[in-house]
């Protein structure tokens, strides 16, 4: 077995160097002005070790990796009866897409689209005010990460709500086909919080340590049921990046999911978690060098969940 730390450094050591960093997302004024020249890599392996690379501590936002965890708790609490209002199928059109909506009755195609972490937001606010399940939200966060200093960034909620106007039209026209029970209004106000929530790539990483292991928190508690962790796997190596998911799971082979924050969150069955973060986005919306440095990593550790 190749020696993880060696490799994460010096993957982190060849994302330095490299110039196609990609571009940020300028739609999200917040997040336009992070520096594109940071690097970070984590991994929380099961037996608790916790590894690190280049600037794993400076926090960002992660944006939609934070779907993951509202689709655990969305899931959760009202159980399959989830997927009578989101599907789990890829969508191969772009995370804000209307277009499908229209066809398939504003049943989004999956959770990790804008349209359907809408719709899990809006399960999260049955018999809560938003404040409340915003902070529900948070506070399952710094559980899995044991970790109270994880937060909401308002700046870039604030950033996003008011800019957000094509997830308005995305929630305001399943809304039209009776698939959101709040008004958009607060369904997207509990998304806007939820996406803007800041952590740096060790936190991130502590927090998903559960999908790897079996649905178990690192004191062996059970979060999920192994069955409900690997389905919630499934559909992150599926649909994790949007209509680039096809791709990545041809060149890494690991669940994950990305953020347009430049963040990426993945699980090796039975081995650990990694996140890493790179702002700087490539065509599809996710983190260019996230991707590349992932690529390396699953192939020297041999991690891709399809074997050698």
């Amino acid at each position: 077995m190749p020696d993880l730390q060696g490799v994460l450094d010096e993957i982190a050591a060849e994302m330095s160097m490299r110039t196609d960093r990609g571009a940020l997302p300028d739609y999200i004024p917040q997040l336009a002005k992070v520096d594109p020249d940071r690097f970070g890599i984590a991994v929380a392996l099961v037996d608790g070790r916790v590894l690190t690379a280049g600037d794993a501590e400076e926090s960002f936002s992660i944006q939609s990796v934070s779907k993951v965890f509202t689709l655990t708790l969305a899931l959760g609490k009202v159980g399959d009866s989830l997927w009578r209002r989101v599907g789990r199928e890829p969508s191969g059109n772009p995370f804000n897409s209307i277009v499908q909506l229209e066809h398939e009755a504003g049943v989004p195609r999956n959770p990790f689209i804008n349209p359907g972490a809408i719709v899990v937001a809006d399960i999260l606010l049955a018999g809560h005010q938003p404040r409340e399940a915003i902070g529900e939200i948070l506070r399952f966060m710094q559980f899995l990460a044991d970790d109270d200093g994880i937060v909401i960034d308002h700046q870039v909620a604030a950033s996003e709500r008011a800019t957000g106007f094509r997830n308005a039209a995305l929630a305001n026209y399943m809304k039209s086909f009776g698939n959101l029970d709040h008004s958009p209004e607060l369904a997207l106000g509990v998304y806007f919080h939820h996406c803007a929530i800041a952590m740096n790539c060790r936190q991130l990483a502590l927090a998903g340590r559960f999908l790897a292991d079996r649905g178990r928190s690192a004191d062996g508690h059970s979060v999920v049921s192994a069955e409900r962790a690997r389905r919630i796997s499934a559909l992150m190596l599926t649909c994790g990046h949007y209509d680039g998911s096809g791709d990545f799971a041809f060149r890494v082979g690991i669940p994950a999911k990305s953020g347009v924050g430049g963040g990426i969150m993945g699980a090796v069955p039975g081995v650990g978690s990694v996140a890493v973060w790179s702002p700087g986005l490539n065509a599809h919306g996710n983190s260019q060098l996230g991707t590349l440095a992932l690529e390396k990593l699953a192939r020297a550790m041999n991690w891709s969940v399809f074997g050698a």
